[in-house]
């Protein structure tokens, strides 16, 4: 049985990938930080397969320890300080996390076994101020926020320590993916939680930022695979991640609101509140080499992707308001 240690594993990417893994036949490991709140909502369905230990990317004796008790064939680096807006409140934080936790738990990889197989978790967000449409592997960065920097040193750590030290260490740079465990305070997530209360009539206004930047949307489950694909290969390489298609905020919301029948602009407030200090405005990756050398594509269309998140939060409001209603009756 393969054995795979998993960073994140709490977030939406690291329950999706420990699906996908269970599913594989390998025994997964969690790693979660010591808190009295951990939030286990996104694997509480798969929390008696796999077996959560406690390590902090600040801490790399706790990484190093992790390493040496459990010897993972594999690990995924899906751990970060990942919502940009906090990036800019807490820049420092963003970096010890997102940029040198890298490093912490590629050293780490180093001192205990270089045949761990080793994932970092890159983002279209390093490519910021755009340098070419589309992007690929080979464009260059100019990100745009403190978490897009971290991003930028995260991966090219990654690539230094695969030349320096001969790992198998890998980037895979992903375009943004969502779902419907997409945390509440991801814009895609925040629309689509936003028109199922405005449907249910919970609220009348939903409070945006800037609807005209642009993201390439693609399905969290389609991503997840494509980051174990990138750990079967004979050689290690970086891989961009993205279905080659862009769209504005704008076309999001209105396709959400379109879905439950109502008019977005009655109900979308613009707050400059929500505009970032620097704005990144076209996203679209180019997912070429993906396909060609891992054979990835993804599966579900943007329309399909905004539809199912609405759909989703429907259904758990819809979940939410049975279980007040339903008579509380003692047997």
């Amino acid at each position: 049985m393969p054995k795979a240690l998993v960073t994140g594993i709490t977030g939406q990417d690291g329950s999706y990938l420990a699906d996908f893994l269970l599913g594989k036949g390998y025994d997964v490991i969690g790693v979660v930080r010591r808190s009295s709140t951990v939030n286990f909502d996104r694997i509480e369905h798969i929390q008696e397969r796999i077996q959560i230990v406690q390590g902090d990317l600040l801490d790399q004796v706790s990484l190093i320890h992790l390493l040496e008790e459990h010897r993972p064939d594999e690990v995924y680096n899906l751990a970060a300080q990942s919502f940009v807006p906090t990036s800019f409140s807490q820049p420092a934080l963003t970096g010890e996390v997102t940029a040198l936790g890298v490093t912490r738990m590629l050293d780490a990889i180093r001192i205990v076994d270089k045949n761990i197989r080793f994932y970092q978790a890159s983002s279209s967000e390093m490519f910021g101020k755009v340098q070419e449409v589309p992007q690929s592997e080979k464009t260059p960065f100019w990100p745009r926020s403190p978490y897009g920097v971290a991003k930028v040193y995260g991966h090219w750590i990654t690539v230094n320590y695969r030349e320096s030290y001969d790992l198998f260490a890998v980037s895979g740079i992903l375009f943004n993916h969502e779902s419907p465990r997409r945390g509440l305070e991801f814009l895609p997530r925040k629309v689509a939680h936003g028109v199922a209360r405005i449907r249910a009539g919970l609220s009348s206004e939903l409070r945006l930022g800037n609807l005209e930047a642009r993201r390439d949307w693609g399905y969290a489950p389609d991503y997840v695979r494509g980051m174990w694909m990138m750990l079967q290969q004979d050689h290690p390489d970086d891989y961009l991640l993205a279905t080659g298609e862009t769209h504005s905020v704008g076309e999001f919301v209105r396709i959400a609101f379109d879905h439950i029948g109502l008019d977005w602009e009655k109900h979308v407030v613009i707050d400059p509140k929500y505009y970032r200090p620097a704005e990144v405005d076209l996203l679209v990756g180019n997912p070429a080499k993906a396909r060609k050398q891992l054979g990835w594509e993804h599966s579900v269309s943007f329309e399909d992707l905004v539809r199912l998140m609405v759909d989703a939060d429907l259904a758990m409001l819809e979940e939410t308001e049975t279980k007040h209603t339903s008579p509380n009756i003692n047997w």
